[in-house]
């Protein structure tokens, strides 16, 4: 599994790259607040439901979560299921949310 960090999804994303985003909380999380993933919790990626990003299974797949922890055991779920370039937003959101604001 590899790391991406906050600074570099956002330099990205600033510069308009389309980027696939994935985020594995919980739908209040994502309500709360959002930087334009696809939802898919962890519980439905632990039960294999995995259909919403499915197409993208040799692209990169950048997922996140509140702090980087589900987000690292759903990457590593991924690639268990044949994602070839998974990656793991380090420090989730809230290193987003410390570093550029809700």
């Amino acid at each position: 599994m590899q790391t991406i960090s906050s600074t570099e999804v956002k330099q990205r994303l600033d510069a308009g790259e389309p980027l696939i985003l994935v985020d594995v909380r919980e739908p209040f999380e994502h309500q709360e607040f959002s930087i334009g993933g696809t939802l898919l919790p962890l519980g439905e990626i632990e039960t294999m439901i995995v259909e919403p990003i499915e197409e993208y299974k040799n692209k990169e797949v950048i997922c996140y979560c509140r702090s980087g922890q589900r987000s690292m055991r759903a990457c590593l779920m991924l690639e268990s299921m044949g994602f070839t370039n998974v990656k793991n937003l380090t420090g989730g959101m809230l290193e987003w949310r410390e570093k550029y604001g809700a």
